[in-house]
């Protein structure tokens, strides 16, 4: 399914900082999980060098949307799996599909780089359309574990505990 508003992706180029941020802050505002910090999340992972993908979403005239990836690590040792989160849009744009594009997109792009998988903590909902869904072996302590989930590209679902770039505190 394309988004409602025509987009075009791309991967994030320098001067997009400032747009990131404040669309990372306007998208998670309302968010009754959000701890308020998505926003500077991004630049601790990006000043960080953990960044590993950086894509933005834009219509006929500015960035509608961005969504951030950065490596994991799995306790058995498992190469090539990364988080998937933030996702942002402005909140006037919810709902129109510019999310799920960023999502399809991301996973895409990392599946062409030979990533292995990706780890996310979100909706059981939202993301079982881009096949994730909850893995018993793969853990991440202190939230219901039906909110964290795994999708396998390539290779053997590894196990053990996943633990998220330091920018995530």
């Amino acid at each position: 399914m394309s988004p409602a508003v025509p987009v075009t992706i791309r991967p994030e180029a320098p001067g997009d900082e400032a747009t990131i941020f404040a669309l990372t802050e306007a998208a998670f505002a309302e968010m009754p999980f959000s701890d308020g910090d998505e926003q500077h999340l991004v630049n601790r992972l990006r000043a960080a060098g953990d960044l590993a993908l950086s894509l933005v979403a834009e219509d006929a005239t500015r960035i509608v949307g961005h969504i951030a990836f950065s490596r994991v690590t799995i306790g058995d040792g498992a190469q090539g799996w990364f988080g998937l989160g933030p996702v942002s849009v402005w909140p006037e744009l919810h709902g129109q599909g510019i999310g799920g594009a960023l999502v399809k997109r991301g996973i895409a792009d990392l599946r062409q780089q030979g990533a292995k998988g990706v780890v996310l903590l979100g909706s059981p909902e939202y993301y079982a359309r881009f096949g994730f869904a909850r893995e018993p072996q793969l853990t991440f302590p202190g939230p219901p574990p039906e909110y964290f989930q795994a999708l396998l590209l390539n290779g053997e679902l590894p196990a053990g505990m996943v633990t998220y770039a330091p920018a995530f505190g």
